[in-house]
Parts: C-alpha cells; structure tokens; sequence
C-alpha cells in the first residue's frame, strides 16, 4: 500500500501514528478463527497482523523497505498497549504479543492521538515575538556570549575573520555609500539565508512550529562551513570534545577491514564482534542523539521528502539542517555514517550477528544514535532507521559543505552594504534577491539516473574485488563467480570474451592428456 502522505508540519510523527493505525484498522482482514473449541468472528492472528503490517510499512514511503520483521513486531506490541488493539478476551496495556496464533481484534473506540494545541492567545504571543525576531534580523550577542565553552569553540583571530573576509567585498573601500559591516550583522545574515533556504525547499508556509530560529546558531554554521579537512570532516581546535582515541581507532578497524588489522592487533575469533560492541556502547552511553533532540521535529518533517522523485529535494535539506549542529555532533555523525556505509558495502566483512546482515545490524543498533526524541515517541525507531538508512547512502552529499550557501551569503550582504537592504530601524526590509535552485527532472529521467549510479556502485565493487591484491586466488575466483552470478550483464561487460578473464588469472592449465590410450577392440562376429 501507498502512503497516504502526511504534509510537512508540526506534530508529524503523531500525525503518521495516526495515519498507520487508521490504515491498519481500515484494511486488515478480519474473519472467523477456532481456538480451543470455540469460533470467534471479526477476529485476526498475531501472525497475520505482522504479515499484513509488515508489508505496509515496507510500501510506506515515510518507513521504506528496510523495516524489518522484529520492528512490525515491536509497533504491533505498542498497538496493544495503546488500545489500538485487544486480545480476544478484550486485555490490553501490556506487551505481551508474539508472532504466532494468538488471536486479536480491534476495540470500539478509535484509537487515533490527539495532536496538542495550543491556546490562541498563546499562538499569537508566538507570532509577535517571531515578528519581533524577524524585526531584529540584525541584532546578536557576542560571538563570545553565544559559544558554548562546553562545544570546545576556540575561535581564534584568523578563524573568526575567515568567514568574515570572504563574505564582505573588496570594493567596500571604494564605495563612498557602503555601510560598515559587522560581525554581527554577518551572523545574522547566515541565520536569515539557511532559513529562508529551508522553507522553500521544504515547501512550508512558516518553519515557525517545525524549528524556532533561536535554535539556528550562526556560529556553528560558519565553524562547520570554515574548519574541515580535505574530506570535509569537521576539525576541532578543542580535543576534549573529540572522540576518544581508542573509540576512533575501532572504528578505523572496522571502517578499512581488512587492511586496518595488521598483526600488532589481536586475531581470536570474534575479535571483530567485540570492536563492534566497543564502538555501540560508546555511542549508545551519548546523553542525547547526534541529532539533538531539538532539531528532532525539523529531521521528521524531511522524512516526508524522501521519496524517490524527492531524493535530490531531501538531500538539499539534509545538507542544510546538518549545518545547524554543534561542530562535535556534526563531527561524530560524520565519522559514523563513513563507517557504517563502508561496513555494509565491505564483502569481506565477517559475520557481526548470527541473525542479521551487516546493514540491518548497523541500523538496528545506531539509528536512535542518531534521531530520536526527548519523550517516547511510539514511531521513534522506525523513523530513525527511515533517516539513517539514507543518511549511509547519500552522506558524502548530505555532509559535504555547500557553495551555493556562501554565495547567497556574500550576494546578501553586498545589498546590505550597498544599502539595498535597509536596516531594521532604518524602516522596511527589502526582499531577498532571489535564488535558483535545482531543476526538478521527470520520475523517468530519475529512474534512469537511479539506475545508472547503481551501475556505477556494483562496478566499483567489483573492480575493488580485482584489485584487491590481499585476496588469495582461490577467494577471488569464488568472489567474481558469485558476482557472476547476481549481476551477469555487468560481468559480461567487464569481461566480454574467455580471454579477457584468463588474462586476470593468467592461462588456465591445460587438460592433460592419459599417457596410455587404451582401444576398445571391435568385437568380431563369430559367424563366418
């Protein structure tokens, strides 16, 4: 089944509570069922609720297809608990339900959460002081009033001026109307821009209930645009906010496996598990996610926009709202999703869990790492594993720093400077020049697109195979057989002709012929 779809706003994750319970309830099949002697009508089993279910969210745009059986088991038990359902005796509030005969059925009364409101006057007092904000678009503390010292910003001279130099124009100098720019009047510039950015590309009317703008820090934009490496990775100036040593080591080991485990590291069997366990405990021991919980709302609403003809929309807005983190989280976030997308792409990865795969486990253990809220949200683990699992596919884009940002930023302050735009207690604000963004391509041009950068991942990986020199002969013929075997057209590709093949392995033996060949003698009649 399609999602319904649930527009970006407020309250989404209640929303979409709402909108899988009415879905449930609406859809799955009732009949009659047997148990102990007795019929009982408009009734289903555990069993076939998971099945159903299990099949709805993985045909829910907002949950996607890696939802696992264990998690369609675990909201089926919060369903319970909730009263979205009963047992056939009418009991409810526990958790007690497992995939088996159990039978249950839907109660009277409807199950849906009741999205909070708040009062009127309440609503327009928030209004008046988002105008009042808006008014003082220009107005910020301190740099050193507004840096947490428990983020370890350290900004020096030479770094503070970074930004500063590269956004005000030369030709101030020479201009005899250009009004001095201050470094608050930059910080503000960079709030108002990424904002402006996010509503439109989210499509919402106000972000006023999806983010308040006291919670975009203009510092930490500008420390994640200004200090990276050559990767993009954010650098710390203060080491105490870093990851410890020995987690950034396991991680490394885990990230390059093989390469990384040379012989200084132990080699007893399941020496990996343990790394693993390592690396989980540190981030799950985090006292809040990477995402912090009050940018929790903002990264739900883009939920919605991870569609397959919205990919290139989410990732847009992916990239801005990962901006807004404090430098340490963004860091951590980083160095997490390379190494869980490096992890379930490695074929030479050993086995971390008996039951699941590696991309399942990683999900299954970080996703409320990274997104979750601040009170039990019923949705919350699906969600987070909806956001991580495109997080490791697309975070070399969604973390990279944006140009087109500093551009909007620089044009920006150039009106203002010119006096285009006006400050606020000069009079009227002047509209932002306006920006162009990507061109929205057809559902089919994506596809194709879709398909061809699939192309390209399977290729790297199987020219990774035949590079890997570590790889004895007899495992590399196995691997590439394998490979073979799943995608053919591709091998073909590679290896069009029997030659082309021998020449990676060098020439095949040659079959031996028997040293002594043996006749048949031809039997002869015995007549004459």
């Amino acid at each position: 089944m399609e999602s319904r779809g649930v527009p970006p706003g407020p309250y989404r994750a209640t929303k979409l509570w709402n909108e899988v319970t009415t879905s449930f309830r609406a859809e799955m099949p009732l009949r009659k069922h047997r148990q102990h002697f007795k019929k009982y009508g408009n009734c289903f089993t555990a069993g076939e609720a998971v099945d159903w279910l299990y099949d709805l969210l993985r045909n829910n745009n907002n949950f996607g297809p890696e939802v696992t059986r264990q998690q369609t088991i675990q909201l089926l038990r919060k369903f319970l608990k909730n009263h979205v359902i009963e047992d056939i005796k009418g009991r409810w509030g526990s958790e007690n339900l497992d995939d088996n005969n159990q039978l249950f059925r839907f109660p009277a009364t409807s199950p849906l959460k009741t999205l909070p409101r708040r009062h009127p006057e309440l609503r327009k007092s928030s209004i008046d002081n988002f105008s009042r904000d808006k008014d003082s678009i220009f107005k910020l503390r301190n740099l050193s009033r507004r840096t947490p010292k428990k983020h370890g910003l350290h900004f020096s001279q030479e770094n503070t001026e970074k930004i500063k130099n590269k956004t005000i124009s030369e030709d101030q100098e020479n201009s005899v109307d250009n009004r001095e720019i201050s470094q608050e009047d930059v910080e503000e510039v960079w709030r108002y821009i990424i904002l402006t950015y996010l509503q439109t590309i989210l499509g919402v009317p106000s972000l006023e209930e999806i983010i308040n703008p006291k919670q975009v820090i203009p510092q930490y934009i500008m420390y994640n645009m200004a200090n990276t490496s050559k990767h993009g990775v954010v650098i710390l100036q203060d080491k105490s906010d870093d990851l410890p040593h020995w987690v950034l080591s396991a991680m490394k080991c885990l990230a390059n496996w093989p390469r990384s485990n040379d012989m200084s590291n132990p080699t007893y069997v399941g020496f990996e598990r343990d790394v693993f366990r390592t690396i989980a405990d540190y981030f799950l021991d985090l006292p809040e996610p990477l995402l912090t919980f009050e940018y929790y709302e903002l990264f739900v609403n883009i939920l919605g926009l991870l569609q397959p003809h919205l990919e290139r929309v989410a990732i847009s807005a992916l990239q801005l709202c990962c901006l807004l983190l404090p430098p340490p989280n963004r860091r951590k976030l980083q160095l997490l999703m390379r190494m869980v997308s490096r992890m379930s792409l490695n074929v030479d990865m050993p086995k971390l869990h008996d039951a699941m795969g590696t991309r399942s486990l990683v999900l299954h253990t970080f996703s409320r790492c990274v997104l979750c809220c601040a009170e039990e949200v019923d949705l919350d683990e699906l969600l987070a594993a909806r956001l991580v699992s495109f997080l490791m596919d697309h975070h070399q884009e969604i973390l990279q720093v944006p140009s087109y940002l500093q551009t909007a930023v620089e044009k920006h302050l150039d009106y203002l400077k010119k006096g285009h735009i006006k400050n606020p207690g000069d009079g009227v604000i002047a509209p932002l020049p306006t920006y162009s963004y990507c061109k929205q391509i057809s559902a089919q041009e994506f596809d194709e697109q879709r398909v061809s950068t699939s192309q390209a991942a399977i290729t790297e990986l199987l020219e990774n195979i035949i590079k890997n020199k570590s790889l004895p002969l007899k495992e590399k013929r196995k691997k590439l057989k394998q490979f073979q075997k799943e995608y053919p057209l591709i091998y073909q590709k590679k290896f069009p002709t029997m030659e082309s093949e021998t020449a990676l392995f060098g020439d095949r033996p040659t079959i031996k012929q028997p040293l002594l060949i043996l006749r048949k003698p031809k039997f002869r009649s015995l007549r004459y």
